[in-house]
């Protein structure tokens, strides 16, 4: 869908309309319509063609866009196809392709730091109630998506740190768990304690997923129906700055794993 929705743009930059790519590639109007539907493929050689036609001068663009063309990886989560929604694999799908990935989490732990327990009483919480098997099926999932490595760079609200989503030993297993992978080469954590000035403008729950190359960036926000997924430049530019504005006024990771040591004993 990333891929189509990327063509359909190439092709409005242009000024060109279906009919007119179509006759560029000696197909008909309905191929293209389907292409950038995300209902058909495209070659490479097509694709390239389009790019030449779209006079589209990223190189770099353009290969990342072949490479999304050509993969026929079956990942992991194609075992839960059927069995979970679809943005459940939309998003084990963006964590395989990631380069970097960043959130801000207010009111919940992000779910690639969440234990075991945590992440089924958050899920628990959910109305209507989720069938147990279906239940399961989703957290099992969510602990799958927790085993990508890359640089992920994570801030979290006290909020979210001191919310019971369960009870006393299900918060503080998560605390040392938050404690354990702040360690991990690839993980920065940083805290934002209620008492901090200058968070008001700043707050928003958000996560920025890092792309091949810039243009393919995205970012999630929950919404009552699942996940939304956004990729304009202008949107993916205004979160951008978002999550700096957080990062200013946030604890560093030293401050940050003391603070979370402090909350554990006050548990």
């Amino acid at each position: 869908m990333r891929l189509a929705t990327e063509l359909r743009r190439l092709r409005e930059a242009a000024d060109l309309n279906a009919r007119q790519a179509a006759a560029l590639l000696g197909v008909s109007p309905a191929q293209i319509t389907h292409i950038e539907s995300g209902l058909a493929g495209v070659s490479e050689q097509r694709l390239r063609r389009l790019a030449s036609h779209y006079a589209c001068t990223d190189g770099e663009f353009v290969d990342a866009l072949v490479a999304m063309a050509t993969d026929r990886t079956r990942g992991w989560w194609e075992e839960y196809r059927g069995l979970l929604p679809t943005s459940f694999l939309d998003l084990s799908e963006l964590d395989h392709h990631a380069t970097f990935r960043r959130d801000v989490a207010i009111l919940y732990v992000p779910g690639l730091l969440q234990t075991e327990d945590y992440a089924r009483a958050v899920f628990s919480s959910r109305a209507p109630e989720l069938p147990q098997d279906e239940l399961e099926l989703r957290v099992r999932h969510r602990m799958a998506r927790q085993e990508g490595v890359v640089p992920y760079e994570v801030i979290i609200h006290e909020a979210a740190l001191r919310i019971r989503v369960s009870d006393r030993a299900v918060s503080l297993a998560q605390l040392a768990r938050l404690l354990d992978l702040s360690d991990a080469d690839h993980i920065t954590l940083r805290v934002i304690p209620f008492d901090l000035d200058g968070f008001a403008r700043a707050a928003s729950t958000m996560t920025y997923v890092g792309g091949t190359v810039p243009k393919l960036d995205t970012v999630v926000r929950d919404v009552p129906h699942g996940s939304a997924f956004i990729d304009s430049e202008a949107q993916l530019s205004a979160f951008r700055t978002r999550f700096h504005r957080v990062e200013a006024v946030s604890l560093e990771p030293g401050r940050s794993r003391d603070f979370i040591n402090r909350l554990a004993k006050e548990l």
